[in-house]
């Protein structure tokens, strides 16, 4: 006889397990006392007798169990296995919380705060290039070290080796992102350690010949280019700050009458606020250069708009007209310049000049300085520097200032 609400609902729990049956292979299933009660289907596919569970009651209920069992019939009638479907979907649904792709945008989501707009593109582009066609849509918990490796090599098929090396990086995160949140259990990318082309040590052309670097500054003064673009050429060999540090420059991080510039966190590599002390000869050129852009945001604003900082290319493609090619001078060898000339011709003390390079610099201690450590010395340091190329750019012969800062 078919089950009746009634049945169900005043079916007993007894010493042993009971299956109460109602038709076309639905049954509720009893369990022991202290148990609960859950309805099945059994049914036969491809000669085999199986068996789907629909739930427990109360939570679903006699007539819900019922359509369940009809759809599962109609699957059956059709050549479908109903719980081979009913797995399938358990993966998929699984499959798609997990995968590689999720779990990466979740850690880039994570990490936002922390990152600049410029590295949230630049990561998010390789991973889209390289990483999510290949194994994007996989369970992230599935994935082993020979997967990771097979893209790695094709970035590196590429000539990219750099570009190889930040994708393990940024594999390697994500991977442990997933361990700590419970969605894997190991990160492949430890095993890879090695596995790598070791890429070759880049460094930026710089010139660091005086002679030569007296040639490169009067270049400067002849560029017949934009006012704007030859005032930061003229500007950057006197602050040696990084390239997009110093074409995103906005004047409210300047004081002129205290001689400073103060960097945000947000706009340096280490993340943290970085000062320049200003010689008077960058003051100088700021204060004409304020006449023409000052009553905008940024210091060296595009051509085509004030609203955006000039081309992070405006300044190299300057060099190139001048006649410096890659190979010779590049918009960051300006550090270089600097950072060889104090120390080897200039006898500045080499923890002042690479403090003010805002590298990481820790003093005999052990501790970290902060952007106002030396800072007096770094003042006078900085107007031995520009005293000193406004030497090499008349053609005097410049006596080196052996030990002048720090004694």
């Amino acid at each position: 006889m078919p089950l009746t609400d009634t049945k169900v609902k005043n079916a007993k729990h007894g010493e042993r397990p009971q299956k109460l049956f109602d038709s076309n292979g639905l049954f509720l299933f009893v369990r022991a006392t202290g148990g609960g009660k859950s309805w099945h289907f059994k049914y036969r596919f491809d000669g085999k007798e199986k068996q789907l569970s629909f739930g427990t009651y109360p939570e679903i209920s006699l007539a819900k169990a019922r359509e369940r069992r009809e759809e599962a019939r109609r699957m059956v009638a059709e050549g479908i296995d109903p719980g081979a479907v009913r797995k399938a979907m358990k993966e998929a649904k699984t499959a798609t919380a997990d995968t590689f792709e999720v779990l990466a945008r979740e850690w880039i989501a994570k990490s936002t705060p922390a990152w600049s707009a410029s590295h949230i593109k630049t990561v998010t582009s390789r991973l889209e290039r390289d990483v999510y066609p290949v194994i994007g849509t996989r369970p992230i918990a599935d994935l082993k070290p020979r997967d990771i490796l097979a893209i790695l090599q094709g970035v590196e098929a590429r000539g990219v080796l750099e570009t190889a090396s930040r994708i393990k990086s940024y594999s390697s995160q994500i991977f442990r992102y997933a361990v700590a949140t419970g969605r894997a259990e190991t990160d492949p990318t430890a095993p890879l350690k090695g596995a790598l082309s070791k890429k070759k040590e880049k460094h930026h052309a710089a010139l660091t010949d005086p002679k030569e670097v007296a040639a490169l500054l009067r270049a400067i003064d002849d560029f017949n280019g934009t006012f704007i673009v030859k005032c930061a050429l003229r500007l950057a060999p006197l602050v040696f700050v990084r390239p997009g540090e110093l074409h995103k420059a906005e004047w409210l991080e300047f004081d002129l009458d205290a001689a400073e510039w103060h960097i945000p966190a947000e706009r340096m590599k280490m993340k943290q606020p970085h000062l320049v002390p200003l010689a008077r000869q960058a003051v100088a050129i700021l204060q004409e250069l304020h006449q023409l852009t000052g009553s905008g945001k940024y210091v060296f604003p595009s051509l085509r708009t004030n609203d955006r900082p000039m081309s992070n290319i405006a300044m190299l493609a300057a060099l190139r007209r001048m006649g410096f090619d890659k190979e010779e001078m590049t918009t960051h060898g300006f550090r270089a310049m600097a950072r060889t000339i104090l120390d080897e011709v200039l006898g500045i003390r080499p923890d002042f000049i690479e403090h003010q390079l805002a590298h990481a610099v820790k003093d005999p201690l052990g501790r970290a300085y902060n952007r106002t450590s030396h800072l007096e010395e770094r003042r006078r340091m900085m107007q031995v520097w520009a005293d000193y190329l406004d030497g090499l750019k008349a053609g005097a012969k410049v006596i080196p200032f052996k030990r002048v800062v720090g004694e």
